[in-house]
């Protein structure tokens, strides 16, 4: 049996990528969603969110490219030294800190549990959790995400490595993309023991992060003909464009509506046509 999580970052990001994964679990392409606590679009997600209580919607923790939703005070190593309201611009100079001791592990466990908590006061529950620019690949930001998750009552964790059977159907990435990707696999063991440590739930892997920024309906459908029997989750990032998003500092743009594109003429046929796959979310992932 093929089951699939299709889960759509960002939401919260801006109102046209609020709709389009509305839209998309509407249309039974999408069955998943991480919000951003702290995002500019928060309040109209939420609504949205409860409109559709067939939407799973999990904590899209922001470590890096956002602000805080605690106190800067509280959490002084996670803030940019040059823009001290803000986390640091990019997953570089989070990464060099991190390693130069200069970011306090409880400071991120604080914080995430401040986002956790903050979708689920509105009254949602949190279905997993997983990070912006997905650095809970590190050991280091792993660890503290996953006590604050436990703390929250959350037990289920995007596991961000991509396996090589989906790396080989995405043909058309680049070489930088494709680096980044291999050197994030290095980390898959550490994952593994930390989140059998927290007793923490997760897919087999994810797929799609290869092709973020050029998940058409080409890519998709080759990694869908590839994907053997297991439990993944599909990351993706679609949207319609607007201001806002002009406005809100992402590389992906255009992308977003061939995605939303792509998800919608691939995923719902792909399911009519294929009697092994199934669309599930993190609620069922804890069920079994």
């Amino acid at each position: 049996m093929k089951r699939l999580i299709i889960n759509a970052d960002d939401f919260g990001l801006a109102p046209g990528v609020n709709q389009a994964i509305v839209e998309l679990q509407q249309a039974g392409a999408l069955s998943s969603t991480t919000l951003m606590a702290a995002g500019p679009y928060f309040s109209p997600a939420v609504f949205l969110a409860f409109a559709q209580p067939r939407l799973a919607v999990g904590c899209h923790v922001v470590l890096v490219d956002g602000s805080p939703c605690l106190r800067s005070s509280e959490v002084p190593s996670l803030l940019d030294p040059a823009t001290p309201l803000s986390f640091r611009a990019t997953v570089e100079s989070f990464l060099a800190d991190l390693l130069r001791g200069r970011i306090r592990e409880q400071e991120i466990e604080d914080e995430a549990i401040a986002q956790i908590r903050r979708i689920q006061s509105s009254g949602l529950t949190v279905s997993h959790i997983d990070s912006h620019k997905h650095v809970h690949a590190l050991p280091r930001v792993l660890a503290p995400l996953l006590r604050a998750a436990r703390h929250c009552g959350v037990r289920c964790v995007r596991n961000p490595f991509e396996p090589w059977w989906s790396l080989k159907a995405t043909r058309p990435a680049g070489r930088v993309r494709r680096l980044l990707v291999h050197a994030m696999r290095t980390q898959a063991r550490a994952f593994s023991r930390l989140t059998a440590e927290h007793d923490m739930m997760t897919a087999d892997g994810s797929i799609g992060l290869l092709a973020t920024g050029i998940l058409d309906d080409s890519v998709l459908r080759s990694l869908l003909q590839a994907m053997p029997p297991g439990t993944w989750e599909l990351v993706c990032h679609p949207g319609y464009g607007d201001s806002a998003l002009d406005q809100a500092r992402t590389r992906l743009r255009a992308s977003r509506e061939v995605e939303r594109s792509a998800l919608l003429a691939v995923i719902p046929e792909a399911l009519r046509n294929d009697s092994e796959l199934a669309l599930i979310d993190f609620h069922q992932l804890e069920m079994t």
